[in-house]
């Protein structure tokens, strides 16, 4: 095994579970949905490499490689910003088409939280997949319980705020969560609604834009409905 400090990023949309239905078309809808917002999130992370993604949430991380200054935050809230932006823009394409099935009409009940947080991690290979393991991964996904009290934030270890504390924004919250088998840890969260800033509207769009994005749903939505794709596993 190989070991390197690195930037951890979760991104995790919240409400999955109330989203998913028994209707076998709502829940088929559900998971090519889910899959269309985790793809544009990452896509709008370049500057991270996916690690996996665990249900509904994608993993992340970048080598830290200590630079001076340390640009480890800008880094991640950056990209937190840039996949909420994703998130969202996608969420309101899918909200917007002609389907009227749950899966396509309550997506805007979905939010998207971050944690992160920067520690030395090893990369293990198992099977042929490189896998990354250490204390400092498990923290970063026992931050994902907390009892941060806004639907959209990016929720950061102190390990993390102390990289730069000066280029976080003023108003953050703090909490004091106890992680099993960690102990008591101090994080600090930012409303994304702070991070976003002034940002446009999100686009509408097109008839043509609506029909293809129902007919994307049906067409992958298929496989899930005839049972030959299983649904992804909650957490």
């Amino acid at each position: 095994m190989t070991s390197a400090r690195a930037a951890l990023l979760i991104a995790d949309i919240g409400g999955y579970t109330a989203y998913m239905s028994s209707h076998r078309m709502t829940l088929a809808h559900a998971e090519v949905n889910t899959a269309r917002m985790l793809d544009r999130m990452i896509s709008a992370a370049p500057g991270f490499d996916l690690v996996e993604i665990e249900g509904d949430a994608a993993f992340l991380s970048r080598r830290v490689d200590g630079r001076d200054p340390d640009t480890t935050v800008t880094d991640v809230l950056r990209t937190a910003a840039a996949m909420h932006r994703a998130f969202h823009v996608e969420r309101h394409y899918v909200a917007t088409n002609l389907c009227p099935c749950g899966g396509c009409k309550q997506v805007g009940e979905l939010k998207l939280k971050f944690v992160a947080h920067v520690g030395e991690v090893a990369t293990q290979t198992i099977r042929g997949r490189d896998k990354l393991v250490g204390i400092d991964v498990i923290l970063v996904h026992r931050l994902l319980k907390n009892s941060v009290p806004i639907p959209e934030y990016v929720l950061m270890s102190e390990a993390l705020y102390l990289t730069d504390a000066g280029a976080l924004p003023d108003s953050l919250g703090e909490i004091t969560p106890d992680l099993e088998g960690i102990g008591t840890v101090r994080a600090y969260f930012a409303d994304m609604a702070q991070l976003d800033g002034e940002l446009p509207p999100l686009p509408d769009p097109s008839w043509r834009g609506r029909l293809g994005s129902t007919l994307t749903a049906v067409r992958e939505g298929l496989p899930y409905m005839l049972g030959r794709k299983k649904p992804r596993r909650q957490r």
